[in-house]
Parts: C-alpha cells; structure tokens; sequence
C-alpha cells in the first residue's frame, strides 16, 4: 500500500518551516534562506560519493517515490489568480520529480508538462481526493508531500501523513510559519521513531501509530 511521506521538511529551533513574507526574492521567507544549507550540503557531499547522517536521509527522500504533492507556495511566489501562465516552478525546464506533482491552488490552470517526466497539475480538490490522485498516479509507489508548512498541516489535521522527517536547525527565528500550530488532535496519532544529530541538524522521523 502506498504511504504519504514528508522528507527533508526543515524548521528551525522554535518550530518555524517558513520566515514571514515570502515573495520571489526571498521564496523561503526572510530569514530562512540559509536554513537549508544542511541540505545543500548534503546534496553536494552525496554527488561526491561521501557519507553521512545529513546524506543519508537526502537520500532515502528519493527511494521509491511515484507521485509528488505541494502547495502554491512551494511551486511559486505568485499569490491570487494567475497573472498569466508562463510560471512554470522554481526549477527550470527539468525539474527534479520526474513525476507527476499534484499542486494545491484556489486558481486553477491547465496541467503543465515538463522535461524529465514531470506534469504539474493544479487542483482545489479536498486533500483526501488529491491524495488518492496521487496515489493513482504513483502506481505502488509512495506519494511525497512537500510544503509549505500549510499544506503538510492539512495533511496532519486530516491524519493522511504516514512518515515524516523534520531537520531541526540550530536556530531561532522567532517569527514567520509554524509548523505545528492549528493542528488540533491531529498530531496525536504519532510517535517519534527516529531522532538523529549531525553537525548540522537534527533529523526527526515521527511515524504514524
């Protein structure tokens, strides 16, 4: 049976997944931009052939993954209707899924095809019809669900998500997206399978009951 899993989630100290005021110069919020680089790092160090606890989960995001979902926010920085639809992801004409990536947007827009196997289709779809989309789609395989912080709450509170793994950074941000607000009871059903430290982060892998 496939499982909805959350990889490489990254949030600071004080629980923020995003900084305030995310627009295209700063995709990420400000304040967040560096937050990642224990995944740069690790994608550099995996293309190099080392190791290491950040590489390790790098790579167990990519292992048997079908189908992709995300926010708005995580595919672009525009807000409301679509100015026009020449916005096609933050990562070029390849981008890195290779599959096909369920979009969640008031707005919708016809699906986009893209080099590499990657189709974006857009939907306003309940999260529940979106994953069994999802699901459809991946053959088998696993679903992936990406951000922002909104959207993997929806999944939470819905109690769709099977795994998740969370890299806490060594910092304070003290403002922007939290990541574990307004989630009702609906992380009561998990356990913490998994708790890791590198020089970078800490990884957390909660799993479902």
């Amino acid at each position: 049976m496939s499982k909805l899993r959350v990889h490489n989630l990254t949030v600071s100290v004080d629980g923020y997944a995003a900084g305030p005021r995310q627009r295209l110069e700063q995709p990420l919020g400000e304040g967040f931009g560096s937050m990642h680089e224990w995944m740069f790092a690790a994608m550099r160090d995996l293309a190099d052939g080392k190791g290491g606890v950040d590489v390790e989960y790098v790579e167990r995001s990519k292992e048997n993954i079908g189908a992709t979902i995300m926010g708005r926010n995580m595919f672009g920085p525009q807000r409301g209707p679509w100015e026009d639809e020449s916005w096609t992801g933050w990562w070029g004409p390849n981008p890195p899924f290779h599959n096909d990536v369920f979009v969640h947007t008031h707005h919708l827009r016809p699906s986009v095809v893209m080099e590499g196997g990657t189709t974006f289709h857009f939907t306003d779809e309940p999260v529940e019809a979106v994953l069994a989309r999802a699901v459809e789609a991946a053959a088998g395989k696993d679903v992936q669900l990406g951000g922002g912080a909104a959207t993997v709450q929806q999944y939470l509170r819905a109690g769709l998500v099977d795994e998740m793994h969370c890299a806490v950074v060594p910092r304070l941000l003290c403002r922007g997206e939290r990541l574990f607000d307004n989630l009702g009871d609906g992380i009561d059903g998990y356990r913490v399978a998994e708790l890791v430290g590198s020089p970078a982060a800490a990884h957390v892998r909660l799993v479902r009951r």
